[in-house]
């Protein structure tokens, strides 16, 4: 399924970079609109200070205004064990990503405590949710990573109908087995086929803005010299924002 699969170190690489400088990176090949490739900022992370994540979606679908069509009982939360095993046919580490699609969604929880460690034990790292997480000191203390749409006190009636298939979270889409990164700053997703050429460009983008931040903190700057780093730096490309 995937044939770009990194290596652990080369994931390991994104895990020390930011979100904001991989996607400045990834704009330099040109593989993609600038405006493409991250959730929006409905989807936030919810504990800011842990570290970025990278690894591969496994996808889902849920829903948790609605009990589930059939069964006489008022979810499915556990039911969908054959999900655990889908789980597993994609490499880790692991990210999930479930499309809540309640409108509005986000009315119950599909994961808190006890669901986040059976995602820890399958070698996930994090989720990824439009909809809605819960428990969340308990959840810090695991060092999971949560990205979501908002915070629930209730799973209410959230059950997993589909799975193994293309969603849409704040307005990416996301295949199984995509690459996923994510931190403080929120979720984007890393074209496989550029994947092991990133961190070089990266690195490239950092010292250019050192460059430019070291030359502003420079006591002779001026505006003419500023302008002309920024040729020699990026050329073609506008003074920055």
């Amino acid at each position: 399924m995937i044939a770009e699969r990194l290596t652990l170190d080369q994931l390991e690489q994104f895990r020390r970079l930011s979100t904001c400088v991989v996607a400045s990176a990834i704009e330099t090949f040109h593989v993609r609109l600038p405006n493409t490739g991250f959730a929006n900022s409905s989807i936030r992370c919810i504990f800011e200070d842990q570290p970025p994540v990278a690894g591969y979606a496994v996808t889902a679908r849920i829903r948790s205004s609605n009990p589930p069509m059939e069964g006489a009982k008022h979810y499915d939360y556990y039911d969908r064990t054959d999900w655990w095993n889908h789980i597993l046919t994609i490499p880790a580490p692991r990210i999930v990503v479930i499309e809540d699609v309640d409108n509005p969604p986000g009315l119950g929880a599909f994961v808190g405590e006890v669901h986040a460690n059976i995602l820890l034990a399958l070698g996930c790292i994090a989720l990824v949710t439009n909809g809605a997480v819960r428990d969340l000191p308990d959840v810090r203390t695991t060092e999971f990573q949560m990205f979501a749409g908002n915070v629930s006190v209730s799973h209410a009636y959230a059950h997993l109908f589909d799975f193994g298939g293309a969603v849409e979270i704040g307005g990416l889409k996301i295949r199984p087995g995509d690459l996923i990164h994510g931190d403080c700053h929120g979720v984007q997703t890393i074209p496989l086929e550029i994947a092991d050429k990133v961190h070089a460009a990266a690195r490239e983008v950092r010292r250019r803005r050192q460059h430019l931040i070291g030359l502003r903190r420079s006591a002779d700057f001026t505006l003419d010299k500023l302008r002309q780093a920024i040729r020699d730096t990026t050329p073609g490309r506008q003074e920055p924002k």
